[in-house]
């Protein structure tokens, strides 16, 4: 009778073992999802104005990864990455998925046939609940054994929103900021930055520089100040709502474009 009462008490806490396991494992790999308007738009930001009413456009589901908000024609695909490919970068540990991390991106077809589809990846194995240490050692892997393909053209990458939250500079550590840096990116498989005689990298900066280097690595090119600007005064309300939905998505009173050192989307 003693062995049976035993045998009780250790299921019992087998049982609550595995459901604060599970409640944990959930809350570490859930992603706040954005009302589906605002993530439109904010994913339509990323575009300019020409290009947005013929996009395609993506949406999260936190549950499931990326699915198709509205199919596009012009060849063009934009989302707002969540926890993206940077946070694949370099060799910090990735222990936790952050719910912070937001930056509007778009591809062309050469980018959305390469390189979007590491996003994707990373989205549906956090769905699923993939450790983020295996998720980040899985994308390393596959980039090791070339499954990721550097894009067969020459293409564009437009990051023109009024907002994004980020890593400052993911090949050497996990700080992340938050900033107005509207950009373009040209695509610049295994280059270097030197190699192209790019500036420092940062925000505002007067020429080009590499990011990334590898098959995925991107030539930046900021907007002007006024151009900034004027993206910024378009978005108010957006930038106004995100600010309400969570305080790190709160732009800083005076944005300066030179204070930060953001080497990355």
């Amino acid at each position: 009778m003693e062995r049976n009462k035993t045998i009780r008490i250790t299921a019992l806490l087998a049982g609550l073992l595995c459901i604060f396991t599970t409640s944990a494992q959930d809350k570490q790999n859930t992603i706040q999802p954005l009302p589906k308007e605002v993530e439109i738009r904010l994913a339509l930001s990323a575009l300019p104005p020409h290009l947005r009413d013929s996009a395609t456009v993506y949406v999260l589901d936190p549950a499931k990864g990326f699915e198709i908000a509205r199919k596009g024609s012009n060849g063009f695909h934009t989302f707002v990455a969540r926890n993206g490919d940077d946070a694949m970068r370099g060799d910090w540990p990735l222990i936790e998925y952050r719910n912070d991390i937001l930056y509007p991106i778009s591809f062309d077809e050469a980018g959305a046939k390469t390189i979007m589809p590491v996003f994707f990846d990373i989205a549906k194995m956090q769905a699923k609940g993939t450790p983020p240490a295996e998720l980040k050692k899985t994308i390393q892997d596959r980039f090791k054994k070339k499954y990721y393909k550097a894009p067969q053209r020459a293409g564009i990458s437009y990051m023109l929103s009024p907002i994004l939250r980020t890593y400052t500079n993911p090949d050497a550590n996990d700080n992340v900021i938050t900033a107005s840096v509207p950009h373009v990116m040209y695509y610049a498989p295994n280059i270097t930055n030197d190699e192209v005689g790019g500036s420092k990298p940062a925000p505002g900066a007067k020429y080009p520089f590499v990011i990334l280097p590898g098959p995925h690595g991107y030539s930046i090119q900021f907007l002007g100040q006024a151009e900034t600007e004027a993206v910024r005064k378009e978005y108010k309300s957006l930038l106004e709502q995100l600010c309400t939905i969570n305080k790190e998505w709160c732009l800083p009173a005076t944005e300066d474009r030179s204070a930060a050192t953001h080497q990355h989307h």
